[in-house]
């Protein structure tokens, strides 16, 4: 048993998930890769291809398209919200920008329990249009699932089309990443890592997304709602140490890559990139050795992927911490230790 597996197991002894998937390697490729445990307690093992609620590393991948289309002149960072959706134009939002967006500047607040008050998508995105700003735009960095809503609302103006088959065309496909969707039908459930025991629904939760938010958008949002493999999170991650290039060919350039993982925030509180989290001088998920350089996601539900370009390696570590409550704290430090352990393997 590798090390990695090892202290997986331990943590699971002590009950901080049920089950673990993780996979590490470099551009080229997975150099290690081991389950752990159960998709829920007493349920049948994890497996390889066990599919996961990515919760929150959805944000990084969702707005991808995004980044395709600034390629092809269709937006450009500075662009204001009102500029694609016209019910913004009267907003205090109307001008916040996709850069402001991207990187969680936008003084929209984070952490909204809009489901509670809004049953309906369209009631639901009202509320985030109605939200009162929490500070001046570019001031704070204050981490917001409102604000990336509002970044799935843009990508299917732009295009034209559902945030889903968007992202399938422009990013998944690109990349071979054929596990990963939204709304996973039921004949994939039985392969589903359960999450919490939800009180609003009543059951415990396999298959449909755990953000409650979401779950009101009809599971397709541009800040929850994927479902993942660790070898597609793998094929992503590699993708992004190539600054592009897939087996396919190439889906953004890597000018593109490096604009998108530089920390966009050094001169605020926190390190953003956009779309992605970069690595803040302490209590990184990214534990100690990875460079400041390396850029990464993690999610609520347990999940987790970051890369190293200095290093060229990355690691990804898919969990239910939520399974069968919220309330554990463990995933703090497994994920440090994780990832430390990740990069020493890899570069060993």
């Amino acid at each position: 048993m590798s090390r990695i597996t090892e202290f997986l197991q331990q943590a699971r002894d002590e009950k901080a998930f049920s089950g673990a998937a993780y996979a590490i390697g470099n551009s080229d490729g997975i150099t290690e890769q081991g389950t752990v445990g159960t998709l829920f307690w007493d349920g049948p093992s994890v497996q390889l291809d066990s599919i996961w609620d990515l919760a929150s590393v959805t944000k990084p991948i969702a707005v991808l398209p995004l980044m395709v289309m600034l390629e092809r002149g269709d937006c450009y960072l500075d662009d204001g919200i009102a500029h694609f959706l016209p019910d913004y134009k009267d907003t205090d939002k109307a001008n916040l920008t996709l850069r402001q967006l991207l990187a969680h500047t936008s003084g929209i607040p984070g952490q909204q329990p809009l489901y509670q008050t809004s049953p309906t998508k369209e009631e639901l995105l009202a509320a985030v249009r109605n939200l009162p700003l929490r500070y001046a735009p570019y001031t704070d960095v204050e981490y917001s699932s409102q604000g990336y809503m509002i970044l799935g609302e843009i990508i299917e103006a732009i295009a034209g089309d559902s945030l889903d088959s968007v992202l399938k065309q422009l990013v998944l496909e690109p990349i071979g990443m054929s596990q990963t969707l939204f709304n996973p039908g039921a004949h994939v459930h039985p392969r589903i890592a359960a999450t919490e025991y939800c009180e609003w629904r009543g059951t415990t939760v396999i298959g449909e997304v755990h953000d409650e938010n979401a779950v009101v958008m009809g599971g397709i949002a541009g800040h929850a709602g994927l479902f993942s493999t660790a070898g597609d999170m793998s094929q992503l991650c590699q993708a992004m140490l190539r600054l592009g290039e897939t087996a396919e060919g190439r889906f953004l350039q890597p000018e593109t890559v490096r604009l998108m993982t530089n920390n966009q925030t050094s001169s605020l509180k926190l390190a953003r990139g956009l779309g992605w989290q970069a690595k803040d001088r302490h209590d990184s998920p990214a534990g100690d050795l990875f460079s400041m350089s390396s850029y990464g996601h993690t999610g609520f539900t347990g999940t987790s992927i970051w890369m190293d370009p200095e290093n060229d390696v990355f690691a990804v570590l898919l969990t239910n911490r939520v399974h069968p409550v919220r309330t554990s704290t463990a995933i703090k430090r497994i994920r440090s230790i994780f990832h430390n352990l990740a990069f020493l393997s890899v570069r060993s």
